[in-house]
């Protein structure tokens, strides 16, 4: 009791800010010196809320570990997913607890560091979503974080993200929106969120993919994927127990990666802090004779450096195959002239594709019979895609 040992958190938070990774905190869960009735080693979900000698411990946690990593870290996002009853108990869920709960945290953390930013309420559920900040939670927060899984990351997204922007706006808030955890298994076998569908490695990699620019399209301020490395769980006595959450992009068993690490590393090398959402126009067409539902067509753009990147793709349900297609796309002439060389890159492969057939006229680019499928492509120029 009153000890603290930081040194393994330490060592994480400084070796990614040294390869020029922020690093976060999702500040939660119990401890089991202090809710002894906790029925597993490590106190998940336990909310030290309902005894002065726990919320007392808590706030003194708090704070040891706010003034720790004062100059580190910036963003703390309080709990995880209070409206899930297996993380927080022993009461069922209410929103005026998890507010009640973020009232008193949130000051020390703001007190400990200069500048910090409180996120939350890190939930899935709208009804509870909407209920925390009747509350009052946007009194007490600087971010707003959601957890969504879904098996076809489009699947009601757009409009869900729309309703939380809604529940803002009714409190005169305008606040950013981060996606805070979501992920895709890579095999069927395995426990946690959406584990009954058939998946393999290279639909977990489509979905990667078609979740991260999603919310690159839904200009979401922070896309997060759960998690690096699979997720084995433990017994009481913190021995593996064998179940295993396989949504990580890199295998637990021998720690290699997966076709989903080399997605995700593809986007995040085209999609940092450099690359902003912006509005430019690209027509697309079927160049295969077979009719295209332009309604459920998705497309979006950013700049970076100067240059477009254009993404388009057929959200098609992710466990059925979709047909390969072909495309024509037009960039009118306002948007053309930052395109001196027009290169595909396929971030599934994190491949990078000539486009010989590309043509400029004083109407713009034309870009004739290019793949179009389930998996967002993306056009963009050679500078960008850095094309040896």
């Amino acid at each position: 009791r009153g000890k603290y040992d930081f040194g393994w958190l330490d060592a994480i938070v400084d070796r990614l800010r040294a390869i020029g990774i922020q690093p976060w905190f999702n500040l939660g869960y119990g401890n089991r010196l202090y809710t002894p009735e906790a029925t597993n080693q490590f106190a998940v979900g336990w909310a030290p809320l309902w005894n002065d000698e726990a919320r007392q411990a808590w706030l003194r946690f708090v704070r040891a570990l706010a003034e720790n990593f004062r100059d580190r870290v910036q963003h703390w996002e309080i709990w995880n997913e209070p409206n899930h009853k297996n993380f927080w108990k022993p009461h069922k869920a209410n929103a005026a607890e998890y507010v009640k709960f973020v009232r008193m945290t949130a000051p020390v953390i703001r007190r400990a560091v200069p500048g910090a930013k409180i996120v939350g309420p890190a939930v899935w559920s709208p009804t509870y979503f909407k209920a925390c900040f009747d509350l009052g939670l946007g009194e007490l927060v600087d971010k707003v974080s959601y957890h969504w899984y879904r098996a076809s990351p489009e699947d009601k997204y757009e409009a869900s993200v729309a309703g939380c922007r809604d529940v803002l706006a009714q409190h005169n808030l305008e606040l950013p929106l981060l996606q805070g955890e979501s992920g895709c298994p890579s095999q069927s076998s395995g426990i946690g969120a959406m584990s009954k569908y058939p998946w393999t490695e290279a639909l977990q990699a489509l979905w990667v993919v078609r979740r991260t620019l999603s919310d690159l399209r839904l200009r979401v301020e922070l896309s997060s994927y759960f998690h690096t490395v699979d997720m084995l769980y433990h017994n009481h006595d913190g021995t593996h127990d064998g179940r295993l959450n396989p949504k990580g992009l890199i295998r637990r068993s021998d720690y290699t990666p997966k076709p989903s690490y080399f997605a995700y590393q593809c986007l995040c090398a085209l999609f940092d802090a450099e690359t902003q959402w912006a509005e430019r126009p690209l027509e697309v067409s079927a160049a295969d004779g077979l009719p295209l539902d332009r309604s459920a067509l998705l497309k979006v753009a950013f700049v970076r450096r100067g240059k477009p990147l254009y993404a388009y793709w057929l959200p098609a349900d992710l466990r059925k195959e979709l047909s390969q297609r072909t495309a024509n796309l037009a960039i009118p002439d306002a948007a053309s002239a930052e395109l001196d060389t027009p290169v595909l890159i396929d971030p599934l492969g994190a491949t990078v594709h000539r486009l010989p057939s590309a043509r400029r006229s004083n109407r713009g680019w034309r870009i004739p019979a290019v793949p179009l499928s389930d998996c967002p492509l993306i056009i963009t120029d050679r500078s960008t895609a850095e094309l040896r």
